[in-house]
């Protein structure tokens, strides 16, 4: 690290872990070495002009969102999709979806939907980063390196102390990765190359259910997860396959057996970019999460039928808003559909570069955490504030929404 120490006040919105205690000034960033936090910096440099577009031109900023919610108002029926913001966003982002009946999905909706499935099903139990750095004494990751997407998550749980109360780490079907803190004993468990089947005979060994003949490697985790005082299991929802839903409710299932003689919980991965933020937000407004519309019928909640990619693939949708206020890069996808944008800066001349800035509304706005204060929830459900560390004059999300409904005209 350069120069004088910095004052540690700012936590980094770049992933769902919301890891606090940094110092940031500028591109001066103290106390990590993160690199999901440096690239999120490195995305958003200071200074960029913020360019209202219509179609490709550069325009007014005013003018931007007088013809954006013109154009809102004329789809039949809305897409709200990427959704890549902060609480506040998603409150004014829920109130406009009343107003026009949008569908809204997430851009990482697949993999929210694996954990929500089998929360709905089956019920499960959940815990937080400090229950894990405090009471953990066995941590399991079940087909996931965890730090390639959440590089803190060993330190966060406490996993780089002396004192750790971790005794053992465990990673089923999948290798190690090499950031493994070194006073941590660590097993590898490689299975039978099929995950699913491997946890299912784990449930079964959990439960003291006879399985035929049993992987030694199984037998002994099962025992130990039953001897633990408190046992944690680590999923990730970006690695789960098509029928992820499936290996989480297993999970739970173990989880719940377990329950019923020590303690022990599951741990999901996820939620970055205001997924969980957004699923809280439309969960508490509308007793309904994600992909859900309010439409003629009521409220609708269809998780598969609502998917956004499902949508825009059938022509379900006639118009398109996309919202994401983190990285530059993450783009709507390329489609005939009008479509209305609002990101970074940054984000303006990518749609260019990129063939999609004809038919489409483009406003800048302000990254929570960086350029404007906010809320996020982490990826063990606890929300955490955000402070603002550049000046830039960028509006919110939730500033330029509340105004873009406020100029609606919806046909009768």
């Amino acid at each position: 690290m350069q120069g004088a120490p910095l004052e540690p006040d700012w936590t980094c919105p770049f992933c769902s872990l919301l890891c606090d205690g940094f110092a940031l000034a500028g591109t001066t960033l103290q106390g990590t070495d993160c690199p999901r936090a440096l690239a999120g910096l490195a995305a958003h440099p200071p200074g960029e002009v913020p360019l209202a577009l219509i179609d490709g031109d550069t325009v007014p900023a005013e003018g931007a969102l007088a013809e954006a919610a013109q154009r809102l108002a004329s789809w039949q029926q809305p897409l709200f999709g990427g959704l890549g913001t902060d609480v506040a966003g998603g409150r004014a982002l829920f109130r406009l979806a009343a107003a026009t009946g949008a569908i809204c999905d997430h851009a990482d909706g697949d993999g929210l939907m694996h954990g929500l499935r089998a929360l709905q099903d089956r019920g499960q139990f959940h815990t937080t980063l400090a229950e894990v750095r405090q009471r953990a004494d066995l941590v399991v990751c079940v087909g996931t390196q965890a730090v390639p997407h959440y590089p803190e998550f060993f330190r966060r749980c406490g996993m780089d102390r002396t004192d750790t109360a971790l005794r053992q780490l465990v990673f089923l079907g999948v290798a190690p990765p090499s950031e493994v803190p070194a006073q941590v004993p660590c097993e590898t468990i490689a299975g039978s190359g099929d995950l699913m089947l491997d946890l299912q005979q784990l449930a079964a060994l959990v439960a003291a259910i006879p399985c035929g003949e049993a992987d030694a490697q199984l037998v002994s985790l099962a025992s130990r997860l039953r001897e633990a005082r408190y046992a944690v299991l680590v999923w990730e929802s970006a690695t789960l396959p098509l029928h992820g839903a499936l290996w989480v409710e297993m999970l739970n299932r173990i989880v719940a057996t377990l329950n019923r003689s020590t303690r022990a919980a599951s741990f999901g991965l996820g939620g970055s970019d205001g997924a969980y933020a957004m699923q809280q937000v439309f969960t508490w407004l509308s007793g309904l999460p994600l992909r859900t519309r309010a439409g003629p019928a009521g409220l609708e909640h269809e998780p598969l039928r609502f998917a956004a990619a499902r949508l825009l693939e059938d022509h379900a949708v006639d118009g398109l808003l996309w919202v994401w206020s983190f990285a530059p890069d993450r783009l709507p996808a390329a489609n005939d559909l009008p479509r209305i944008v609002l990101g970074p800066p940054g984000m303006g001349p990518r749609l260019r570069e990129a063939g999609i800035a004809r038919d489409c509304v483009f406003l800048p706005v302000a990254t929570p955490g960086l350029h404007a204060p906010g809320h996020l929830f982490r990826t063990d459900g606890v929300v955490v504030p955000l402070v603002a560390k550049r000046d830039e004059t960028l509006p919110a999300v939730a500033h330029v929404l509340t105004r873009m409904q406020a100029h609606l005209e919806l046909p009768a």
